[in-house]
């Protein structure tokens, strides 16, 4: 396969699309209900799935009562079965179906797993529900009853047992485990052992009747033992059909992902159900390889994980582009659900305020030193601050802030400022850094000095050292802290100036907040209200204005005398900030190849038009990137975070945790060497993404 194609396919970056299916059924109408089960694997098939789920005895039908034990019923399930096994022959995914089956002179609830005309192996239903409305142990035995490990059926010997795990050899992480209904209610499902052995797909065939609240109490379990796992959770339920005597059911299917929800069905649907997810086998397996506390619960299980037998099959994985079925947020830092991204915001704030509150408290100081540039993350360390001396009682007075113009300040990034110190009540002043720059010049014989428009990175870091230079010395003079401002998407590229310069601090509270998510916040701030209506215009203005540093003067075209270039960008050197917090979270938080990293991005960003976007954005800033520029500022990512930037990581000041793949602290979560070789990134992205 071309790498065009295989790239843009989810098995070649570690996905599985995963189906689970309500079928209608007839009680009793194994021929009725085999021709069900075969429409909708055919759907499956044509999605391209690799594995689909059916319900709890979906075969013969779950609300059997005493016909299970007649001797018709068995016999025609078998044939239906016998059918199955020979269609599936052309059917792309493994097919998990419930069926009661004899053996050993027992009768066992069943789920049969189906691969291209073979049976992979049988699973018998480990717990059996004999309370209030369920009488199971009347018809059926627990597996664990069972005293063969094997058994004959369809004139081959087969695997039986719940301790069987399905692996796919040719298909990374591809590990399957069944389990059926009343097995995820108990203490320890028998998928618990199964994830610990490596099973990473966890499915259960499920007839479970439904009352009120019960729905809920499913999710619920689905969510935690997918979370536990850290596996895939597929989940289905009885449908139209089954006998409603005493009973009625929803026909409710799940799929869940390290406790976060892919898809559901409709419940009570008239209609036969097709739910599809594409699960992240990667995402599981690393997550497992990082979770020490998981791998040591193996250790304390190890004579039963020892025990479970894999059952090993050749998966003929789907060819042709298969677009991701799967929501990609494009700002992975920022929940697209409103009333989600409220609460993240609100704990972000409380974070940093919290983290300041306490180092204050621990130094005995009362004071903060913080340089305002009317940029987003001064703004979003002052609103910080403002709100910490709140919470302890100490005016705001005793927040000390400058701007400290440069060369390069703009008039509008130098009214917002101090607009922004004005209307938050600070102890506001100002310090223009430019006779001090203009000694250092001189002092180290930059050509600058002597009138020669040299603009070069000594230029720059000058001011950002004279800056911080007089911040640590106000807080001398003060008796103060110095409030550190940058960013982790800042951190992440590098984007800083080394130790004396905007790098250094005595505390910062921003540097586990990515750039984009100090952006959410800000707009969260104006759109809650937290501060009157001058302030939100403020903070308006200062979203509005373009990110740049400041350190390099707008200069003029001799011919025409216009603007040539208005301001130094950031993002036109550094590439899009939400591209690269993109990046940056697949690559710390998950350990994802780049060429994964791009296909996600692509599949984010390719189409504006394509899924929601966070309802406080404006539309104007709805952007999307074909892949070449994504792959562009991929590889600039890879090179400043792998090969030039980590020294600068490796000495950072304290500063608060606020999230989940939100830390480049030596001391939290990222530790790396400062000089290790970077190709192995570059050469990934470039040998396996077109164009």
């Amino acid at each position: 396969m071309s790498m065009q194609r295989a790239f843009h396919s989810i098995y070649a970056h570690g996905f599985i699309r995963a189906v689970v299916c309500t079928p209608f059924v007839r009680v009793s109408d194994p021929r009725f209900n085999v021709e069900r089960i075969l429409s909708l694997a055919r759907r499956a098939s044509e999605l391209n799935a690799a594995v689909a789920l059916f319900p709890e005895l979906g075969i013969s039908a779950y609300s059997n009562e005493d016909l299970f034990h007649q001797d018709a019923l068995l016999d025609a399930t078998e044939a239906a079965l016998s059918r199955l096994v020979e269609e599936s022959e052309s059917l792309t995914p493994v097919l998990l179906v419930g069926a009661p089956l004899r053996f050993e002179g027992k009768l066992f609830n069943c789920a049969v797993v189906i691969y291209r005309g073979r049976v992979l192996g049988i699973v018998p239903k480990s717990y059996l529900p004999n309370y209030r409305e369920f009488y199971e142990k009347r018809q059926f035995t627990s597996g664990r009853a069972a005293v063969s490990r094997e058994m004959r059926f369809l004139n081959s010997r087969v695997p039986f047992g719940a301790d069987l795990i399905f692996r796919a050899l040719n298909v990374e992480d591809f590990s399957l485990h069944v389990e059926i209904c009343e097995d995820l209610w108990t203490p320890i499902p028998p998928s618990t052992y199964a994830a610990l052995a490596g099973a990473t797909v966890l499915a259960n065939l499920s007839a479970s009747n439904i009352t009120i609240g019960k729905a809920k109490y499913r999710r619920d379990l689905c969510a935690s033992q997918s979370g536990k796992c850290i596996a895939a959770y597929l989940y289905s339920a009885a449908g139209p059909g089954e006998s409603t005597t005493d009973l009625a059911w929803d026909g409710y299917a799940l799929i869940y992902e390290n406790n976060e929800l892919l898809a559901e069905a409709g419940r009570f649907s008239a209609e036969e159900q097709v739910i599809a997810a594409d699960i992240d086998l990667e995402r599981l397996a690393q997550d497992r390889m990082r979770m020490t506390s998981f791998n040591d619960t193996v250790t304390d299980h190890r004579d039963r994980v020892r025990a479970i037998r894999w059952v090993e099959f050749e998966f003929q994985v789907p060819t042709g582009p298969i677009g991701l079925m799967r929501t990609v947020e494009r700002f992975p830092y920022v929940p697209i659900n409103p009333a989600e991204r409220d609460e993240r915001c609100f704990e972000a704030y409380n974070i940093q305020v919290h983290g300041l509150m306490k180092r204050l408290k621990s130094s005995g100081i009362e004071r903060l030193v913080i340089g305002v540039s009317g940029g987003l993350d001064s703004t979003q360390a002052l609103i910080v601050a403002a709100k910490t001396m709140d919470r302890l009682g100490l005016p705001r007075k005793n927040i000390l802030a400058y701007t400290l113009p440069g060369f390069a300040t703009s008039d509008v990034t130098r009214r917002n400022a101090h607009g922004l110190m004005d209307a938050l009540g600070v102890t506001a002043g100002e310090i223009d850094i430019k006779p001090s720059c203009l000694q250092m010049f001189k002092d180290i014989d930059h050509p600058f000095a002597r009138g020669e428009e040299v603009y070069d990175i000594t230029f720059e870091n000058v001011q950002a050292g004279e800056r911080t230079s007089h911040l640590f010395r106000l807080a001398n003079l003060h008796n103060a802290l110095v409030l550190g401002t940058g960013d982790l998407s800042e951190l992440a590229l590098g984007w800083c100036t080394y130790g004396v310069g905007d790098h250094m601090s005595h505390y910062n509270v921003n540097a586990s907040v990515p750039k984009t998510l100090i952006q959410h916040l800000i707009r969260w701030v104006i759109n809650s209200h937290e501060f009157d209506e001058k302030t939100g215009a403020i903070l308006q203005s200062i979203l509005d204005t373009e990110i740049s540093p400041e350190l390099v003067p707008a200069f003029l075209d001799d011919r025409e005398k216009s603007v040539k270039k208005a301001i130094q960008s950031t993002e036109e050197t550094i590439g899009p900030y939400e591209l690269q917090d993109f990046n940056a979270y697949y690559i710390t938080r998950y350990g994802f190849r780049p060429s994964k990293v791009a296909f996600l991005s692509h599949a984010a960003r390719s189409d504006k038009q394509r899924g929601p976007w966070p309802d406080l954005l404006p539309a104007e800033k709805h952007r999307e990137y074909d892949l070449p520029v994504i792959k562009k500022w991929l590889e600039v990512f890879l090179y400043r975070f792998f090969k030039i930037s980590q020294f600068k990581r490796s000495c950072l000041p304290n500063g608060p945790k606020v999230g989940s793949g939100g830390s480049l602290s030596p001391r939290s979560d990222w530790r790396a060497p400062s000089d290790s070789e970077a190709e192995v990134w570059p050469e990934e992205l470039r040998r396996n993404v077109p164009g």
